[in-house]
């Protein structure tokens, strides 16, 4: 689902929350040791986000959030903030050439660099939380 984030709106806020879950709580946050990821450069996107990324000149980045049902992707496009949310159910994700990695769910998809240690670390835990909701999540055989 991808919406515009800029303002305070009460429905799409519950949406997100209903999609992802609400977010971690501080103390779990810490136990994590941090549910952000750092900042992304942005390689390639599908044509609705790149569509929006075209509208200013400004280098196109993004960031990752984890949420206990998925995951959020935001960036932004002249002074609005959208977001891409992500239930894990519909999260691919890909490693590609060199440090890039894509982020695909349904028909939208961004591209990212991993050119650090601390992104790649990002999502080696981010791969681990999605396997850990489907391990929940799977229901075992009668």
């Amino acid at each position: 689902m991808l919406v515009n984030v800029s303002y305070n709106n009460r429905e799409v806020t519950q949406k997100v929350d209903q999609l992802v879950g609400k977010p971690f709580t501080l103390r779990k946050r810490w136990d994590m040791k941090g549910i952000g990821s750092p900042k992304l450069f942005i390689t390639a996107a599908s044509v609705e986000i790149n569509n929006l990324l075209l509208l200013d000149n400004n280098r196109n980045s993004c960031n990752v959030e984890l949420r206990p049902e998925g995951i959020i992707v935001r960036f932004r496009s002249l002074l609005e903030t959208f977001a891409l949310v992500i239930p894990y159910y519909k999260l691919t994700l890909y490693k590609g050439d060199l440090g890039i990695y894509s982020i695909y769910m349904d028909h939208h998809f961004i591209k990212v660099e991993a050119d650090t240690k601390a992104v790649q670390k990002f999502f080696v835990k981010l791969l681990g939380y999605k396997a850990d909701y489907s391990a929940q999540r799977q229901d075992p055989l009668p």
